[in-house]
């Protein structure tokens, strides 16, 4: 498990640790319900330096990129961001990826444990473009601010009044004498943020800063995914692997219908004008059942899906989960019976929960 480059600050104020795609991550503090309640009323800071990132440099990088994602790359204005798919011909998620596009490369946010995966896939297709892939993990890092306080967090280290940029927009700053880039963040349901790319060198100096800024609580990966099945965001690696088609995911934020052609497109262009997906990612009401991932959900006599994430949710004041669902099941209300003997039945809901 790879460590991460804060655990001793975080081990100092009784951190617990969990390995994620084989990288070291917080869990959480001690109180998971007040960091998810920061995070949902003020403003919590996360330490995602977990998350790999992968960086293209080179004159053709945004052309070649453009045609191995699912989403706008070529005309992306320099400062912003896109959200991406990587699938392969047969339409197959490779990993997905948020892309910043800076002047003089373009950054890959990953999924802890895809960086190699994703060089690789985009390695195989990279023939006589002046492009370079280099792993630029060791050298910068996000933080993660997130919750309605963000403004005010980010004007007190600042030193002055400060506007959260738009969600998938960034602009510089400097934060405890290092340069940073800080990006707007959204969740569905209306919780916003910013996450703060760190020179990695510097990132306790930063971390210190954001957390002396007062009103600003350090989160665990573990509040943070109570925050993000609410909002009913899928994660690779636990909601989609690498038989999920986009389209079930309800990745439609991840495509680009006017781009031009891209490896897999003949795929997600036959799925939307066929109208629907065999099935699709639905939220699960679970009451107070303790269900694990991958169970399996039935209809009578037929599997109709299985459960994918499952966490408590102080919105909804029950467990709920993400899960995939066959589209003839998919109506919310409708009930569904848990693999397992006695395991009882589930509820369908609309998603994000925060809306419904």
């Amino acid at each position: 498990m790879e460590p991460l480059t804060l655990h001793f600050v975080h081990e100092r104020v009784g951190a617990r640790f969990i390995p994620v795609g084989g990288r070291e991550v917080v869990a959480g503090y001690g109180d998971v319900g007040a960091e998810y309640g920061a995070a949902r009323d003020a403003v919590a800071l996360h330490d995602a330096s977990y998350r790999e990132i992968l960086r293209i440099t080179g004159e053709d990088r945004a052309s070649f990129l453009h045609g191995m994602v699912t989403q706008e790359v070529k005309n992306l204005p320099v400062g912003s961001a896109a959200y991406a798919a990587f699938i392969t011909v047969k339409g197959a998620m490779v990993g997905d990826a948020r892309i910043l596009k800076r002047e003089d490369d373009l950054l890959l946010d990953l999924e802890p444990g895809l960086g190699t995966k994703v060089r690789e896939f985009l390695d195989k297709y990279l023939i006589s473009e002046d492009a370079e892939l280099h792993d630029g993990t060791p050298d910068q890092a996000w933080l993660k601010l997130l919750g309605p306080r963000t403004a005010q967090a980010l004007a007190a280290v600042l030193g002055g009044p400060f506007e959260l940029p738009a969600p998938l927009s960034s602009r510089k700053a400097v934060i405890a004498g290092q340069d940073v880039w800080l990006l707007g963040t959204a969740l569905p349901g209306g919780l916003s943020g910013v996450d703060v790319l760190v020179p990695r060198a510097g990132l306790e100096a930063v971390w210190a800063a954001l957390v002396g800024a007062g009103g600003v609580k350090p989160a665990g990966f573990d509040a943070l995914e109570r925050v993000r099945v609410e909002a009913g965001v899928p994660r690779y690696g636990q909601d989609m692997v690498d038989t999920t088609i986009p389209l079930e995911a309800n990745l439609t934020n991840a495509i680009s219908y006017n781009k031009g052609c891209y490896i897999g497109q003949e795929v997600i262009a036959r799925a939307t004008f066929r109208g629907h997906m065999n099935r699709k990612l639905a939220g699960l009401l679970l009451g107070e059942k303790d269900v694990a991932p991958g169970t399996e959900l039935r209809r009578g006599e037929k599997k109709v899906g299985w459960v994918t994430s499952v966490v408590t949710s102080p919105v909804k004041g029950q467990r709920v989960a993400l899960g995939y669902v066959h589209r003839d099941s998919l109506e919310p209300g409708t009930e569904l019976t848990l693999g397992g003997e006695g395991a009882g039945t589930v509820t369908v809901a609309a998603l994000p929960f925060t809306a419904s």
